[in-house]
């Protein structure tokens, strides 16, 4: 595992859903990498501090229909064109 892929296993590993084999990969590579462990360890503090920031019941329960339909019209294409242009 090098540095780039460790951070798009982050999210996985700390909500316990790696597989064990990627998970130990992942804790290896914490062990051999001091730049990881401390992006690991900054990560996990901005997560806890934006729990903080925001309560949980503040957060609605479902997303409105429209407002996810609007946020994937806006996405990029990936092919360079303006989604928001006909």
């Amino acid at each position: 595992m090098n540095c780039r892929e460790f951070t798009s296993f982050i999210a996985d590993w700390l909500d316990g859903e790696l597989p064990v084999g990627q998970a130990q990969v992942f804790q290896a590579h914490i062990a051999m990498c001091p730049p990881c462990e401390m992006y690991l360890l900054q990560y996990q503090s901005t997560v806890e501090l934006a729990r903080l920031c925001q309560p949980e019941d503040a957060v609605p329960g479902e997303v409105p229909e429209a407002l996810i339909q609007a946020i994937l019209a806006a996405r990029p294409t990936g092919d360079g064109s303006d989604p928001t242009q006909p």
